[in-house]
This record gives C-alpha cells, sequence and structure tokens, in this order.
C-alpha cells in the first residue's frame, strides 16, 4: 500500500498486485480518496482481489474478510 496526499492535502490510499496485470502491462490496483474511510474501501478492495484472484495467497489481512463482506453488504443495500 503507497500513501500519498492529493492536490487538497487529503490521504490516497493505492494498493497495487504485483502479479495481475489488467492491460498493457498495467498492473492492477485500487485507488481510494482519503475522504469517507478510504484506507478501508482499499482494503476490502485488496481482500477481495486476493480472495478471487490469489486464493492460495497467506496474507494477515485476509482475517478481515467477513468484515469487509458485510461492510459490500452494507453498501448493497444502501444503508
Amino acid at each position: 500500500m503507497r500513501i500519498d496526499l492529493d492536490a487538497q492535502d487529503q490521504f490516497v490510499y493505492k494498493v497495487t498486485c504485483t502479479e495481475c496485470v489488467v492491460r498493457d502491462r498495467i498492473k492492477w490496483a485500487t485507488y481510494r480518496a482519503g475522504e469517507d474511510d478510504g484506507f478501508m474501501a482499499a482494503m476490502d478492495r485488496w481482500i477481495f482481489h486476493l480472495t478471487q484472484k490469489h486464493p492460495e495467497a497467506d496474507a494477515p489481512c485476509l482475517k478481515f474478510l467477513p468484515e469487509a463482506q458485510q461492510r459490500l453488504q452494507e453498501r448493497r443495500e444502501g444503508r
């Protein structure tokens, strides 16, 4: 994960997969602004990427999969 500042000096979170290429040699990544729980949104997307594309991965963040799934369900239900 890389944490940068945007033009308004707000945190921006970027997670990049070192193995997956999406197009023209560009690596898969998620990019989320710091507002509205941007860190959690970036981590949730990364957790889902790991479980879908790298099911054999053994990453500490995967212990938060149930919470990530709950947040996704809540977003889908419009809570």
